[in-house]
């Protein structure tokens, strides 16, 4: 429906560019509809994707929509064993993949694979049919699996009726004008990616799609393509401000509009991008999976007020995700399913249409009055803005004590030396976990373990004051920007792996 809406206002306009492909509004519903054929003619009962950012994710994410299937894009990045057992939990299935695994793929049963480029071929040469999409509003929509870290992943359902509930609540319909276009960078089985292609769509945008990121080619591509609107994840964005204070031309000319999400931003990395990109505005957009995305926003105007004020409340706020988007509820509880009061660290629960909490195979996860609990540990100010510390199960518990990293993050990144940080537990035999922080010093500022242990002490009790310090060159994140505590923890514990 959201691609008949903006083929019927604006057909001939590009909606997609990736390499030297082009497909205007009005080919890329034609493509989706000659795709649904093909697979109702399969018998499948879901349409999988397994590859980069490609035009083969917009015309299978609408091709599902239309065959009434569910849309399942795969993780291109996992091993060969790990994706056919996600396969096994889909199938039937009908699978669009690059061409080095659809021999291998092909010998699964109740599969039919289809190369990237076999399927493009079918969908751009055959003949649409009739509009004729089923119109119900609790129908999956999307299956997109977790990354599972902390066990086998779950496969997040999302059904029409929480997408377009997004949607409507986020994006004026045809509000983008004739040379608006939008980089796709993030990856295509995370649902930023599967958001960015609906909001674009809806808006009327064109969708500019980079396979691979680096910063270099990042910035390439958005000069190229004269880019106005972006979305990236904390580590994108750090090495793009990086690569422009590297060179010569500090200038995205054309890019009015750059947001950010996936995993807590450093203070020092935003500061930066603001000042380096005077003329862009920055949104910072924070959702999950669950939530269809985007439930809370810090706007344009609120990043640049955080910036120039002297306030130290009205200055912490760059470091929060902003206040809730129109038709969500958000709410700090405590472990007894409590609302908390400003500035109380909690549980953050959500709950609006948009909200799914519901997991193939294991039922909804809302709660009797439709909170959704995110497993994200934060807080709340006065005037309703939303400071996100990490997970609830990345607690240190220290001699009985519950202590939050992002609390001690938060005050390890306002010092001048610090570019970022992670704190974690550490088995210690007197407290049970010992605070333990690992920092990524800045080029030109240097800082001793204790100048940044008495930093902590003289702001927070001492008991948040790191017991261990190590200095890193940086922290690994995964390719969505989530930091990956657990490796920073084996590295501090001195773990092999």
């Amino acid at each position: 429906m959201l691609l008949e809406m903006a083929t019927s206002a604006f057909s001939d306009r590009v909606a997609l560019r990736s390499g030297d492909d082009q497909w205007t509004y009005a080919e890329l519903f034609a493509a989706a509809g000659s795709a649904a054929a093909e697979v109702s003619a399969a018998g499948t009962e879901r349409l999988a994707v397994i590859d980069v950012s490609s035009p083969a994710v917009p015309v299978g994410l609408f091709a599902s929509a239309w065959a009434g299937i569910p849309f399942v894009p795969l993780n291109y990045r996992l091993t060969e064993g790990e994706l056919e057992s996600l396969i096994q939990r889909i199938t039937p299935a009908y699978l669009v993949t690059d061409t080095d695994r659809v021999a291998t793929l092909s010998k699964l049963p109740n599969t039919t694979v289809a190369s990237r480029r076999a399927f493009l071929e079918q969908a751009g040469s055959g003949t649409a049919p009739p509009p004729s999409w089923p119109m119900e509003p609790d129908a999956i929509a999307l299956l997109l699996f977790t990354s599972g870290t902390t066990g086998a992943p779950k496969a997040a359902v999302l059904r029409h009726k929480h997408l377009i509930s997004y949607i409507l609540g986020s994006v004026e319909f045809g509000a983008a004008g004739e040379d608006d276009a939008t980089l796709v960078s993030v990856p295509p089985y995370h649902v930023a990616g599967v958001a960015a292609i609906l909001s674009s769509v809806y808006a009327g945008r064109r969708i500019v799609q980079l396979p691979n990121f680096s910063a270099e080619a990042w910035i390439d591509l958005a000069r190229r393509e004269r880019v106005t609107h972006a979305f990236v994840v904390p580590t994108m964005l750090a090495r793009i401000v990086e690569c422009l204070e590297g060179s010569d031309n500090l200038d995205l000319p054309c890019l009015r509009a750059l947001a950010y999400g996936g995993g807590k931003m450093p203070l020092p990395v935003i500061e930066r991008a603001l000042k380096r990109l005077p003329g862009t505005s920055f949104t910072n957009a924070y959702g999950l999976t669950e939530t269809s995305s985007t439930v809370s926003v810090l706007g344009p105007a609120e990043h640049r007020a955080a910036l120039a004020s002297d306030d130290e409340t009205a200055k912490r706020r760059l470091a929060s995700v902003g206040r809730p988007l129109p038709g969500v509820e958000v709410e700090i509880q405590d472990e007894a399913g409590r609302p908390l009061g400003p500035g109380e660290r909690g549980e953050i629960h959500v709950r609006g249409e948009q909200v799914s909490g519901e997991y193939l195979g294991q039922g909804v996860t809302l709660g009797p009055d439709g909170w959704f609990a995110t497993r994200d540990g934060g807080s709340m100010d006065a005037e309703g803005y939303l400071f996100v510390d990490g997970r609830i199960d990345d607690v240190i518990v220290r001699g009985g004590e519950n202590i939050s990293p992002g609390e001690i993050e938060e005050v390890l990144l306002e010092h001048e030396a610090v570019a970022d940080c992670a704190v974690v537990g550490v088995p210690d035999e007197h407290w049970g976990e010992a605070v333990a922080a690992a920092i990524v010093l800045g080029k030109d500022r240097p800082a001793s373990p204790e100048e940044l242990r008495t930093w902590v002490k003289d702001r927070l009790r001492s008991s948040r004051t790191p017991e261990r310090i190590e200095f890193s060159k940086g922290l690994p994140y995964s390719e969505t920007g989530k930091l990956l505590r657990r490796k920073v923890r084996a590295q501090l514990r001195g773990d092999a792996s």
